[in-house]
């Protein structure tokens, strides 16, 4: 299965070409996606994420003022260098996890005009093969592998494999929605349609479309195809529809996903992962723990 899985997909495109403006101030000058999650940006979560499932040849579809995301990934020799000369080892092995063993390229949306946009400016580099598309805002915990369990998927059914989570019904307006039947494998689910953002009344399930995606390459002719929907942006969720329903490019497949997530787009979910990933890590979870406590006892009613 590894090697049929290497063969196949080995392509990634993340997408970090948002304005970020929920952060605002903090983002004025920044990438939303440079901003620490306890010590490391978010977008190197996601990124060290594909690496883990073997996607080595990473594609970020960026924006402008988003250089910083470059020099991140960038060495940084005189860095390293002050601290082999302190001895500080520990601080060079963090600095140096940043340069991950992928092969890293950019190019800019320009335009911002939607998620489906963004993913057509990844169609010269990706060429006419499988790839994964993952959301900068959305964090998998590595002990929940969920890229895997997709490409694993995509072996056995070809076609396009989304990621899908239960979502309470005041919030599905939220997200892309699907409806789905189910198939003869626990938490895969066969998608039928897919809604953008609907009303609660109106949404034809709770699974909610989270941001991770396995796409067949038709979808780069589906998406050229595609009118702007929703809030004038050409929207890949119309395009993965369009794609359901003819079957012209293989069927599109769910795999509804029931471990950890983490959003760093929001502000109050921005804390959340902040305080959730803190707590337990080896280092800091002990005394971090130990604060809360004492801090939320103290709190008024």
């Amino acid at each position: 299965m590894a090697g049929t899985r290497t063969r196949t997909v080995t392509k990634a495109v993340v997408t970090v070409a948002g304005l970020g403006t929920r952060f605002l101030p903090a983002t004025k000058a920044t990438p939303k996606e440079m901003l620490p999650v306890v010590d490391k940006p978010a977008i190197q979560y996601v990124v060290e994420e594909a690496v883990a499932a073997g996607l080595d040849d990473v594609l970020l579809v960026t924006g402008r003022n988003k250089n910083a995301i470059e020099n991140h990934f960038d060495r940084n020799w005189e860095l390293e260098n002050a601290l082999e000369a302190k001895g500080d080892h520990e601080r060079l092995a963090r600095v140096r996890e940043s340069s991950v063993t992928a092969d890293l390229h950019y190019t800019r949306q320009g335009d911002p005009r939607g998620l489906g946009h963004a993913v057509l400016c990844a169609a010269r580099h990706v060429g006419q093969q499988p790839f994964v598309v993952l959301l900068g805002d959305d964090l998998i915990d590595p002990r929940d592998p969920l890229l895997e369990t997709m490409l694993d998927v995509h072996a056995r059914h070809g076609g396009s494999v989304v990621a899908l989570m239960q979502v309470p019904r005041d919030q599905i307006h939220l997200y892309g929605c699907a409806a789905a039947s189910p198939t003869d494998e626990a938490d895969v689910v066969r998608i039928d349609d897919l809604v953008e953002k609907p009303d609660a009344d109106r949404a034809p399930s709770d699974l909610a479309i989270i941001g991770r995606y396995l796409l067949a390459p038709g979808v780069f002719d589906v998406l050229r195809a595609t009118d702007p929907g929703r809030g004038g942006e050409i929207q890949l969720t119309d395009a993965l529809r369009t794609m359901a329903r003819s079957g012209e490019h293989g069927p599109v497949h769910g795999v509804v996903f029931r471990g950890r997530r983490y959003d760093t787009g929001d502000r109050l979910d921005y804390l959340k992962t902040v305080v959730s990933l803190a707590v337990e890590r080896d280092d800091l979870g002990p005394q971090f723990r130990g604060w809360l406590r004492t801090f939320v006892a103290e709190l008024p009613a």
